[in-house]
């Protein structure tokens, strides 16, 4: 089974990335939070910091792009690839209104007219690996069956389906009688994303539908950074190496970032996810919640990793 860290904007950036990478591993390839092609064409300074080489060392990582212009794809495409990028990923899966409303993301998907003519342009022209994370459609699941056909047009590397449509955001349950049948029918390689939070996810899902090869986590990893690990049989993190991983991350955001406000709203994001792995966590996510100075919050993680264990193995 391949093994793959979803694209999160916002949080997956290459900090997070390195800390998962070097602390845990597991993973087969790290995707990188969409890139918006602007005006300029150039990228911006998050963007370029996100896909130097050297902020990727030793993982396998696959851009993503998000756009609804052919000429923006291919040109970003290829400022990418003198990065050293062989793969690039093309997002039609965001369901953010303020990317829907543009007609980008998932919002692409309700002009499958305009969709096909990007995707044959972009496959004419662009000579670099290409996937596709997709939804099945804005509205109605049905809408997948003449995007399916749409997709099979076209030799993707792979077809990354996260079997909700746009309106379903994050909520109800994955269609997988839907993914069943794009599996068995899609022309390209298929990967599933879709609420594998838990290795008992990852095992009920791959006995229900042992054809399936390749999957896709994200809000998973942000509660237990060591769930690829685990997946692939190993063990679950210990205090120390979560302490490491957090170490990680406050360092790299205290060096990239200023002011102790910009710094501790992204720790605070990731203590919202991680904090269930601690006994008495909830009387430590009150006072990070409160902290409003780096000195503070850094006694509160103190206190918490010298009083507290792990709940969760």
């Amino acid at each position: 089974m391949r093994l793959y860290l979803a694209p999160l904007e916002g949080i997956t950036g290459w900090i997070f990335r390195s800390a998962v990478h070097e602390c845990f591993g597991g993973f087969d390839k790290y995707f990188v939070p969409f890139i918006r092609p602007n005006q300029m064409g150039h990228f911006s300074a998050r963007e370029k910091k996100d896909i130097l080489p050297e902020h990727n060392k030793g993982m396998y990582t696959v851009p993503q792009i998000l756009t609804n212009r052919p000429e923006d794809f291919i040109r970003t495409a290829y400022k990418l690839s003198e990065y050293g990028y062989q793969e690039i990923n093309l997002n039609l899966g965001c369901p953010s209104r303020t990317v829907v409303t543009k007609g980008r993301g998932a919002g692409f998907l309700a002009d499958p007219d305009r969709l096909d003519a990007f995707l044959y342009e972009v496959f004419e022209k662009c000579g670099i690996r290409i996937s596709v994370k997709t939804r099945l459609g804005m509205d109605d699941p049905e809408e997948f069956y003449h995007l399916l056909e749409i997709y099979n047009k076209y030799r993707m590397e792979e077809l990354i389906i996260h079997p909700r449509v746009q309106k379903d955001f994050y909520k109800n349950t994955p269609n997988m009688k839907l993914f069943m049948e794009a599996l068995a029918k899609s022309s390209n390689p298929v990967c599933y994303n879709g609420d594998i939070f838990t290795v008992e996810d990852y095992i009920r899902f791959t006995q229900i539908h042992p054809e399936v090869e390749c999957v896709m986590t994200g809000r998973g990893v942000l509660a237990d950074p060591a769930l690829a690990r685990k997946i692939r049989g190993g063990a679950g993190a210990d205090a120390g190496e979560l302490r490491r991983f957090h170490d990680l991350l406050y360092a790299g955001y205290c060096r990239e970032m200023s002011g102790d406000r910009t710094i501790l709203f992204k720790m605070k994001e990731l203590w919202t996810y991680l904090a269930p792995v601690f006994t008495n966590y909830k009387k430590y996510v009150k006072k990070i919640k409160k902290a409003e100075k780096c000195a503070v919050y850094e006694k509160i993680i103190d206190e918490l990793f010298e009083n507290e264990e792990i709940s969760v193995s």
